[in-house]
Formats: structure tokens, sequence, C-alpha cells
């Protein structure tokens, strides 16, 4: 086993096999990497929302590789397993217009910036603590077919999955398609609920180092990921005070998601005097989405719970 280290400037922003591989390492092998948050440095500490607005769309998601790994052929397993992960002093969370579940509601562009130089919340008001939860929320292989294809949305081989749950001790299993598997990550998070729904964690900088291995003889279906997470409690503290939850019911997940978070936003604003874009944010960072009913057509329930520990 060695251990490789990737320069912060060893990124690439697209999927793209044809890219050559900021490393080529052995199964086994540990590789300790660094990037930027997912503007790139087009976000700074302290800027005004009007940023969000002049975005670089070709600067987005800095992702640390690809990383080639010998012996990784199509049809086998990648094994990403997450060995350290480390905020740095800052992050954002931001409404940016024509993004996010609530797209039409939330029009104008709209940012916070977070101290997480405490490692352990982020505090969005005096009374209102977030509970630091870092990981990558893009993940993700080189696809079969030529060409330079977007990180959002998430496809066939991972990439901007956002699933809070691949934290430190987790591993996570992709299919390959190319030799190599030529891996990547990056677009890293301080914290988020289930959903993301705003379209934003808190977005940061961070430092991270993944251990991979190579399985053979078993494969995944293309548009599939599988991760384990160890014992333990995912969010510490996060339950001791319970969760509020609203429902909506309907024929439409979609419509019913929106609404449940509608609800909540609602909710935020009556009995904890947030204003409708820190109520949202919230919901982005601390919230989880989650389908409770499914079997009983025509009508599905959607539910969004929120955390009552944030609150102090």
């Amino acid at each position: 086993m060695a251990e490789h280290t990737l320069r912060p400037d060893q990124i690439h922003h697209k999927w793209d096999n044809s890219l050559p591989p900021a490393i080529e390492i052995e199964p086994g092998d540990i590789v300790h990497c660094e990037t930027a948050e997912v503007t790139n440095n087009q976000v700074t500490p302290g800027c005004d929302a009007s940023v969000l607005t002049n975005l670089d769309f070709d600067q987005l998601y800095p992702l640390a590789g690809p990383i080639f790994v010998k012996g990784a052929e199509p049809g086998d397993i990648l094994e990403v397993e997450i060995l350290r992960m480390q905020t740095l002093d800052w992050g954002w969370t931001g409404i940016i217009p024509g993004l996010g579940l609530l797209a039409n509601d939330f029009t104008a562009p709209y940012i916070r910036h977070f101290d997480l130089s405490n490692g352990v919340t982020a505090p969005l008001r005096d009374d209102i603590h977030i509970p630091i939860q870092p990981f990558c929320g893009t993940m993700g292989v080189a696809l079969d077919e030529p060409g330079a294809f977007d990180v959002l949305p998430c496809g066939k081989a991972g990439g901007n999955i956002d699933t809070r749950h691949l934290n430190v001790g987790a591993k996570l299993y992709l299919p390959v398609f190319v030799p190599g598997a030529l891996f990547s990550a990056g677009d890293c998070h301080a914290a988020q609920g289930d959903g993301e729904v705003c379209v934003t964690g808190i977005e940061c900088p961070m430092q991270f180092s993944l251990r991979f291995n190579v399985i053979k003889g078993r494969s995944l279906r293309p548009w599939s990921y599988q991760f384990f997470t160890p014992p333990g409690p995912i969010q510490p503290a996060y339950d001791e005070k319970g969760y509020f939850v609203t429902t909506a019911i309907g024929p439409d997940l979609m419509v019913s998601a929106q609404n449940a978070v509608r609800d909540m936003i609602d909710w935020l604003g009556r009995e904890k005097g947030l204003s409708r874009e820190d109520a949202y944010i919230l919901c982005s960072l601390a919230g989880d989405l989650r389908i409770s009913q499914i079997v009983d057509a025509p009508n599905w329930c959607v539910s969004f719970y929120m955390a009552l520990s944030v609150f102090r």
C-alpha cells in the first residue's frame, strides 16, 4: 500500500474519458486530495449574492482526479473507502435563480456565509447551529461514451450524487466503465440535508483522503451505486429533541415534495422567526425529504423532517 497526494490544481470540470489521469495507483493505495468549493473560488468569503447571477458554469465542480486504479476493468466494481474529511475554515450556501426544488418560489439570489473554524457546528443564527457532517457531493467514474459531460446532473457512473451519508468510515461502490475507472471527487459539503432542496449544501473547500480497491467477479447495474455506512449515529445529537415533520399527499411525488418543503418554510417563519430565504436554506442544510408511503395508489405521501436539535 502506498500513499499519494494530489495538488489542489490537479483538477478537471467535466467527465471525459480522454483526460489523462492525474495519478495512477495500485489497489489498496490511499490518495490525499484538496479541492476548492463548488464554484472554484468564484464565490469568496463575504461576497455579495450578486456573484451567483454571474457564475462561469464551465468553472463549476473542480474535481480531484482523474485517478487511474490499476486492474480496474469494465464490469468490475470500484470500492472507495472514505478515510478523512477535513473542512477548511469557511463555507457558503446560496439560492441560485433558476435552480432548486422551489425555483419558481425563490427567484432572487441569496447567500449566507458560514464560519466552520470550530469544526463542530455552523451557526445560521445564535440560536440555530447546524452540525458539521462533511462529505464529497460528487464522486464518480468516467463514462464509456466519448466527449465531455457535465457533472450536473448525476448519471449512470455516479457523479453529483449529493449523498450526505458518505462520511468518514463509509465505503462507496461504483460500476466501472473504462480501464482504470478514472475516478474523481469534489463538490465538498460541510453539511446538507437529504434532498439538498435549495440546490446548495454548505459548499466549502476541503481536504479528504480515500482508499481504493477493485472488486472482481461482481458487477453493478449502470445508473446505480451502493454504499456501506459504519455502525453508530450518522449525525450525533440530531435526534435528541426529535423532529417536526410536514407531509404532503398527492399523485405526483415532485409536487408533494415541493408542498412539504413549502409547509416547512411556513412553519419555520411562523414558529422560529426566520425569513423565507433563511428557512429555505435551513431546509437544505438540516432537513430530510423522505417518501413516507408509495404503495397506496393513486396518492403518495412525501414528508419533510426538520431536526429540532439545531434550535438552541
